[in-house]
């Protein structure tokens, strides 16, 4: 069954998604740090410590934006599979990024929950890379873990980016709190700066 909804109690504040078979829960500090600059560099005010659902909790559907990362397995239920496509397709919006291991699994997950869909690569040139901080060589590489360039990749609903998935770019790593990684902060501002433009298309589109 469809659940429908307009997000009527829309809270923007970001909520870290909390899923079965590996480590959701990694880099506490990300999701603090990243709303403590949008608070400071817009005009949105969110809260700054971390919300933590599962996609079982109907309380995601009070919430226009959803972050999901890890390094392991990512796995999920049949319940959680079908309130992921509830979610996205009455408008709601996920970001994942693959902070080094999950990249066969959430593609299988994707694909499974939307087989008619495919994740399609984002261009340079798409909007979520200048919305509100010009990014005109696209994601930035914030950690090796792959060869080549950082990929971003959408799944679309509708003609709408319901999903943003960063593969070998690792942004939220630039989030965390400067003594963790030893980045330079120039790095850490390029994924400051990503991060933000993520967060604004998603609120704006």
């Amino acid at each position: 069954m469809i659940v429908f909804f307009l997000f009527s109690l829309i809270n923007p504040s970001i909520v870290r998604i909390r899923y079965p078979g590996g480590d959701w829960y990694n880099d506490p500090d990300i999701i603090p740090n990243l709303a403590k600059a949008i608070n400071k560099r817009t005009d949105i005010k969110i809260q700054e410590s971390e919300i933590i659902l599962s996609l079982n909790e109907p309380e995601i559907y009070n919430y226009p934006f959803l972050f999901i990362t890890g390094h392991e397995k990512i796995e999920l239920s049949k319940s959680e599979l079908q309130n992921l496509r509830n979610y996205l397709w009455n408008g709601g919006f996920i970001y994942v990024d693959d902070d080094y291991g999950i990249d066969e699994y959430i593609r299988a997950l994707i694909k499974k929950a939307f087989p008619k869909h495919e994740l399609v690569q984002i261009p340079t040139d798409h909007e979520i890379y200048r919305v509100f901080y010009e990014l005109p060589e696209g994601l930035p590489k914030i950690h090796e873990h792959y060869k080549g360039a950082p990929k971003g990749y959408g799944l679309f609903l509708n003609g709408k980016l319901a999903l943003f998935y960063t593969y070998n770019s690792n942004i939220s790593d630039g989030w965390a709190n400067p003594s963790l990684y030893n980045d330079p902060e120039e790095l850490r501002e390029k994924a400051v700066k990503m991060g933000i433009n993520i967060y604004i298309y998603a609120m704006t589109h």
